[in-house]
């Protein structure tokens, strides 16, 4: 052999083996990453929402089925929206909590390996406050104080004793949901997981009708005494605590109306709720176009006791007098901004 054909058969087998080795690398490479073989402990939330503004008790008044075409306005368009944004809470077997801020719908979420619990609920509240979240069944949702330089309570409550109760705003719409196990397993397609939210925020339709005078209203508000404070974001459950609702109202030529957002009663369900025990008020304070005040205060106990979370409240036969009505004034006008003593302040915490 000459040293030419050594030298160029030597020269082959390295490319071969330089080849070989090329392709070998490669191919562990590509093997190693492809996404068949990755370790994934993730979850697709598929959510759907219960848009409904009120729950009928067993016994109660269907409202959906019989709707007085007097209010004007239909059954249907006091639905709460569809919410803006959803978080998902997962609590894995240590207590650990990760949250994931998602769209209304749903998306991809990463859980830790094995048995978590899900605690869900929509995160576009405005005000809405959530307190210990750090715990699954503790976590329960409040609403911002709000004060009202002219409520002092509510005359016919038996057990105010001139002190009167925790005044705050209405809470947005909330809806929640809780899984308290899920696994979650390393696939390499995260699989479906379906969630419809509940209503945790309830609608009263409050209707003051009145048989003379609604020319001589300026402006109109009210309040809802008895309330729950507070709502268990896990079961729906409310708190022992009992709250003030501060409110609007708008003045029609019938009378004043409004919808005023609620968690319902406190301490529902349970199974020893009665419906005599507690007091439920409504008060009504109007700014007549000559600047007089004045104030209407009512006992809705059986109203609001059979109707826990949401429904229609009417109060009948109210009057503004002529007397009031036309009485000399201060020129109150009604589209002046900064009503004084007649503003909410909201205290954000």
């Amino acid at each position: 052999m000459t040293r030419v054909a050594f030298i160029r058969m030597f020269c082959a087998a390295g490319i071969a083996v330089a080849t070989s080795m090329l392709c070998s690398c490669e191919h562990k490479d590509l093997r190693f990453n492809h996404p068949e073989h990755a370790t994934r402990y993730e979850t697709r939330i598929e959510a759907s929402y219960d848009l409904i503004w009120e729950m009928r008790e067993p016994g109660g008044v269907d409202w959906s089925a019989d709707w007085p075409s007097e209010f004007g306005i239909s059954y249907e368009s006091l639905a709460p929206k569809m919410p803006d944004g959803l978080c998902v809470n997962s609590y894995n077997r240590n207590g650990q909590k990760s949250s994931r801020h998602l769209p209304p719908k749903g998306g991809i979420v990463e859980m830790s390996p094995g048995m978590n619990s899900l605690l869900m609920y929509n995160d576009d509240t405005e005000f809405i406050i959530f307190d210990d979240l750090n715990n699954s069944v503790s976590a329960k949702a409040t609403t911002r104080s709000r004060s009202r330089a002219s409520y002092t309570g509510n005359t016919l409550d038996p057990a105010s004793k001139g002190e009167p109760e925790k005044t705050v705003s209405p809470p947005d719409p909330l809806f929640g949901h809780y899984i308290e196990a899920y696994e979650q397993l390393a696939i390499p397609i995260p699989e479906t997981l379906n969630a419809t939210l509940r209503p945790l925020v309830f609608s009263y339709l409050i209707r003051y009708e009145f048989t003379h005078g609604t020319e001589y209203i300026g402006l109109a508000r009210g309040a809802m005494s008895g309330m729950a404070e507070s709502v268990f974001l896990f079961d729906g459950h409310t708190g022992d605590d009992r709250v003030t609702i501060l409110y609007d109202c708008t003045v029609h030529d019938w009378g004043v109306e409004t919808v005023v957002n609620s968690f319902g009663i406190p301490n529902y369900p349970n199974h020893e709720y009665s419906r005599t025990e507690d007091f439920y008020g409504l008060n009504l304070e109007l700014r007549l176009r000559n600047g007089k005040m004045l104030v209407f205060d009512h006992d809705v106990t059986d109203q609001v006791a059979a109707q826990p979370h949401g429904g229609v409240i009417v109060i009948k036969g109210l009057c503004v007098s002529d007397e009031d009505g036309n009485e000399a004034g201060s020129g109150f006008d009604v589209d002046v901004e900064g009503w004084g003593d007649f503003e909410d302040i909201t205290i954000d915490l």
